[in-house]
């Protein structure tokens, strides 16, 4: 039975991931090695393994290697900290594919290690771009260490190739978010307030943004222009912390600050994937700069209110409005994105990313790729 190795460490990619876990959990053919690591085991971030467990997912390691600040020098540790705490995990499953999606610090880690101790690593979402932070760079790095590349879109793949790869290698199966939203039964009204506890005011809207590494100095200015916004508009808001990113910290007091100022703003540590997506599908407008702003949203036909450049560069539908960190331009882009014009605008609105079979197509690839020297030894293609 093949061993296939999957390694989560936040809760957005957590939610992309789960159809897959459960897809190669369901095949005869696959053993299913789940590692949990990073912000899951934060308290700080509201603990989101219990999450995992809550989806009856056998979990069968967990390392910390949180950073102890979100200071560079600590991101940096962190990393060395994971590669040394994920290796003992690979010696004692010996997995034969590492499974990881994009690029936060906890995949950077276990593709290090895998790549030295030789384990083939699948790499999804691969090939996108966001011209924004270190995520960018990451991201590229691991294309290159992975021997299998899910990317979402077509335009994904065609840059894994020029970066030098094999096209045998590249497989499009759309992105995984697709799979839940088009295949999972989201919360009606009445249970997602319940779920909330609150009742959902009209217009209402769902705010994430998160710190840019290369900007990280400007995440409180970037935030409070934000929150200016929200505070003047006065409109029911729900707002969710932010990754555990340089910056970060900066965000979410800021955050709790204004929550505790007005009544209107409510904050979440965090939201299991299926209440979120019932949220997008509700709200009337999203503001900040998660990347489930450009790749989930426009399957609700969701405005979007995209600041600043941590998104630049991603494939989006015509419901993203562009903006700066700018108070005024933000308001006036709420405004527009809340008009009967820009909302009618959205009829024909479709989504980019693929056609929600994206795990099944994943598992095919993972369980019969030949898994020998050609698939282990990568070599430039010019």
């Amino acid at each position: 039975m093949r061993k296939i190795c999957v390694l989560t460490g936040t809760r957005a990619e957590y939610g992309l991931l789960k159809p897959i876990i459960r897809a190669i959990r369901n095949n005869p053919e696959l053993e299913l090695i789940l590692i949990v690591s990073g912000m899951h085991l934060s308290r700080k971030f509201g603990e989101t393994i219990n999450i995992i467990k809550e989806d009856n997912f056998d979990i069968n390691y967990t390392f910390e290697m949180n950073p102890k600040d979100d200071s560079n020098d600590a991101m940096a540790m962190a990393i060395g900290i994971g590669i040394q705490k994920i290796v003992d995990c690979f010696k004692n499953s010996n997995p034969d594919i590492l499974l990881i999606l994009g690029d936060r610090i906890e995949v950077l880690a276990g593709v290090i290690a895998a790549a030295y101790m030789n384990i083939v690593i699948a790499h999804i979402h691969g090939g996108d771009i966001t011209r924004a932070g270190l995520d960018e760079s990451a991201r590229h790095a691991i294309t290159k260490f992975a021997h299998i590349h899910f990317p979402a879109t077509q335009k994904s793949a065609e840059r894994i190739l020029k970066m030098g790869e094999d096209k045998w290698r590249v497989h499009v199966v759309g992105a995984p978010a697709l799979d839940t939203i088009l295949n999972t039964p989201l919360l009606e009204k009445k249970a997602l307030e319940k779920e909330l506890n609150l009742k959902l005011k009209k217009p209402f809207i769902l705010m994430i943004q998160h710190s840019v590494s290369t900007q990280h100095k400007d995440a409180e200015k970037q935030i409070k222009e934000t929150l200016e916004t929200v505070k003047e508009l006065k409109y029911q808001t729900l707002i969710i912390y932010p990754n555990s990113d340089t910056g970060g910290r900066k965000i979410i007091n800021q955050i709790e600050l204004y929550a505790k100022e007005f009544q209107f703003i409510k904050i979440y540590k965090n939201l299991p994937y299926t209440v979120y997506l019932s949220l997008m599908k509700y709200a009337d407008v999203m503001v900040g700069n998660s990347s489930s702003g450009i790749i989930e949203s426009s399957s609700f036909k969701l405005p979007v209110v995209n600041i600043g450049i941590r998104q630049e560069g991603r494939e989006r539908s015509n419901n993203i409005i562009n903006v700066e960190h700018n108070k005024e331009k933000i308001i006036l882009a709420i405004k527009k994105a809340l008009s009967i014009t820009f909302r009618n605008s959205l009829r024909d609105c479709k989504n980019p990313y693929g056609n929600g079979k994206t795990a099944q197509e994943v598992v095919n690839v993972l369980s019969s790729i030949k898994i020998n020297s050609k698939l282990l030894q990568k070599k430039i293609t010019y």
